[in-house]
Parts: C-alpha cells; sequence; structure tokens
C-alpha cells in the first residue's frame, strides 16, 4: 500500500499528475487546489490515498493530511466516489468544507461537479454529527503531525469553544455549527469567551439544529 510519494513533478494534467520518484513515474489523481500548488520539475512530497479494485490500482494524492482525511470521509457516502470526492474538494478548502456541512448548506455543496441536490443532501445528513469529532481530533493533533487535522484546529479560540460546548451537553454537530456560526459574524481574531457566548446565543436561536 503506497501511502506517500516522494519526488518531482514530471508532468501535469487536468485532474492528474506524474511524480517521478527514482526514475519510476507514478499517475496521481488530484483535487484542484492541489494541482495548484504543484509545478512541473519541482520536487514534491504527496500523501497518498490508494484505491485498489479488480481492474485497476488508482492513486489519489493529497498536499496535506486534512485534504486527504476529508477524501476518506466524502468517500463513505453512498454516491460519492473518487472522483465527485475530488471535485468536491478542488471546490472547498477544508475548513469552508467544514462550515458547509455543519451550517447544512446543501446548496453551495451542489456547486461541486457531480453533485446534485440529493447528492448533497446526503453528504450533509451522513457526515454533520462526523465533522466536529474531526474538529475534536485535530485540536490534540500537534502542528505538523501526519494524523487527523481540519483546519479549523488552526484557530485554538474555536476548537476550545467547541469543546466547552460540548461539555455543556450538546452534541458535536451542534457545537461546531454554533461555532462556525458565530466566528463568522465575530471575525477570526474572536476569542473563546466571546465564542462561547455568541455560541450559545447561537443555539439558544436554534439556526445551527437546521
Amino acid at each position: 500500500m503506497i501511502a506517500k510519494l516522494t519526488g518531482v513533478v514530471d508532468s501535469l494534467g487536468q485532474d492528474w499528475a506524474v511524480i517521478d520518484v527514482a526514475g519510476v513515474g507514478y499517475l496521481v489523481f488530484c483535487s484542484g487546489r492541489t494541482l495548484a500548488r504543484l509545478n512541473r520539475g519541482e520536487a514534491a512530497s504527496i500523501r497518498i490515498e490508494t484505491h485498489v479494485r479488480e481492474d485497476h490500482i488508482h492513486l489519489y494524492g493529497f498536499m496535506d493530511a486534512a485534504e486527504r482525511d476529508w477524501f476518506r470521509l466524502l468517500t463513505t457516502v453512498q454516491g460519492v466516489g473518487a472522483k465527485v470526492g475530488l471535485a468536491i474538494l478542488g471546490l472547498f478548502e477544508p475548513d469552508g468544507l467544514v462550515r458547509a456541512i455543519a451550517a447544512g448548506d446543501k446548496a453551495a455543496i451542489t456547486r461541486a461537479s457531480g453533485v446534485g441536490p440529493k447528492l448533497a443532501g446526503r453528504i450533509v445528513s451522513e457526515l454533520k454529527d462526523k465533522v466536529g469529532v474531526m474538529v475534536l481530533g485535530s485540536a490534540v493533533t500537534p502542528p505538523g503531525a501526519d494524523g487527523v487535522s481540519a483546519p479549523a484546529a488552526a484557530n485554538g479560540a474555536a476548537s476550545d469553544a467547541t469543546s466547552a460546548l460540548i461539555n455543556l451537553g450538546y452534541n458535536p454537530s451542534q457545537a461546531l455549527g454554533a461555532v462556525s456560526q458565530a466566528a463568522t459574524k465575530l471575525g477570526s481574531d474572536a476569542g473563546i469567551e466571546a465564542l462561547i457566548r455568541a455560541g450559545l446565543a447561537e443555539l439558544s436561536s436554534g439556526e445551527p439544529a437546521r
């Protein structure tokens, strides 16, 4: 099982890259965001998700663990294959995807190629309770660790506020949705106490429970 490739970018296509590792070229399918960070002739280190089927072995590549983890999670949803998963990740940064799912924003998710209203609804329904768990897991992942790491962990106040609301008895989906909406209104510099107060206000209004 290939988990990581480090080499030189040999060539690039619309949805793929060839990574030359010691003279062997590996065809890797990537999201638009990952491809945008690759340059032909330059060194690259890419995390790999290997899919083995009866008729093929495909490699899917990601520049960071957060995108790879979201790919794994998205493809657990019925109807979301590798191609659709990459399309969603090409449209959203992982933290944006967290917010869209937590807020139940199906319309935003349908902007990804291959995602209709029914599939968007399934993605929100099946993953809404899982995004909070990913954020909580990221809060204890050291910077640069190769584990689950949702970008929301970059904002320690948001992670701490989410944890605080869960400790008050709210489920991860409710807590994350409330804090995400509070952070959007208050700005990225908001402190934990302000986020908790605003999050509780959101929960009292019932908005995150949509």
